[in-house]
């Protein structure tokens, strides 16, 4: 368990891999942080993107597919698989809901032809859902963006919305964050979003969200969005953020590993 004052970090629910490529360590590293710093539980979640390749082949994102040779348990920490997904149009669908997969990583035609999104939704245990490139909604009303926020939050693989300070796409906080309360979903207050060449502006946004949150009684996920293991389990701007804004302990669903897990219990649920 990580402590810094009165907030607990029991997980780190979104860190990244080399399979990102723009990270820089392993899956094995990351663990061993982890452990090092008290976590109890680790969400491994690379981007499912267009970031990780131009090819747009299934053999590209296998590392999603052949989660099933991780330890759940391994040495002492919890470690889940996850994926950070791009919403990737106004009608909030994710990176893959449109490339239909004829073949399997060897090449073998399928029995029956699956999505990229349906392939990779398979192996893995949740989502969090993510905007990296806001071209699509230039122009967008702030009803469309909305709604798009709401419909990927219905997905019932999402149970984080991530970095939405730093989304670059506006949308109305409170019908957002109050969708994410009724489908037991999470809004990710994130540490990389703090980094200094962010701004200001991109803090203020995460403050502004995280007191909504607070005030309406929507749970979050603490996380760093590490890419780079010594980053895994730092949170110093979530951590003063938190305290400076009196947050309450019973919405982070990431003080411990018996929270987060209850919550996508939840979500799953809430989604069957």
């Amino acid at each position: 368990m990580v402590t810094s004052g009165n907030v607990a970090f029991g997980c780190d629910v979104h860190t990244h891999t080399i399979f990102s490529r723009h990270a820089y360590s392993t899956i094995g590293e990351c663990v061993a942080v982890a452990r090092e710093r008290g976590l109890e539980l680790l969400g491994s979640c690379d981007h499912y993107s267009r970031m990780i390749s131009p090819t747009l082949h299934v053999r590209d994102y296998q590392h999603f597919i052949n989660f099933s040779v991780w330890p759940r348990v391994w040495d002492g920490v919890w470690v889940m698989h996850g994926a950070e997904a791009d919403i990737v149009d106004l009608d909030g669908h994710l990176f893959g809901w449109d490339l239909m997969c004829q073949k399997g990583i060897t090449g073998a035609k399928l029995t029956q032809p699956i999505t990229l999104k349906d392939m990779v939704w398979r192996s893995i245990d949740y989502a969090v859902a993510s905007i990296h490139d806001a071209t699509f909604a230039r122009g967008a009303s702030l009803t469309q963006t909305t709604n798009m926020y709401v419909r990927a939050l219905e997905d019932p693989k999402v149970l984080i919305l991530g970095h939405l300070g730093r989304s670059g796409v506006p949308a109305d906080l409170d019908v957002v964050l109050l969708a994410a309360k009724e489908h037991h979903k999470l809004i990710e207050i994130n540490e990389h979003s703090f980094q200094e060449h962010y701004g200001e502006r991109i803090g203020l946004a995460c403050r502004r969200i995280a007191e909504r949150c607070a005030e309406l009684g929507v749970m979050i996920a603490t996380s760093t969005d590490a890419h780079i293991a010594h980053e895994v389990g730092r949170f110093d701007a979530v951590s003063a953020l938190l305290e400076e804004i009196h947050f309450p302990q019973e919405l982070v669903a990431t003080r411990d590993a018996k929270t987060f897990l209850g919550v996508l219990e939840e979500a799953v649920g809430a989604c069957a």
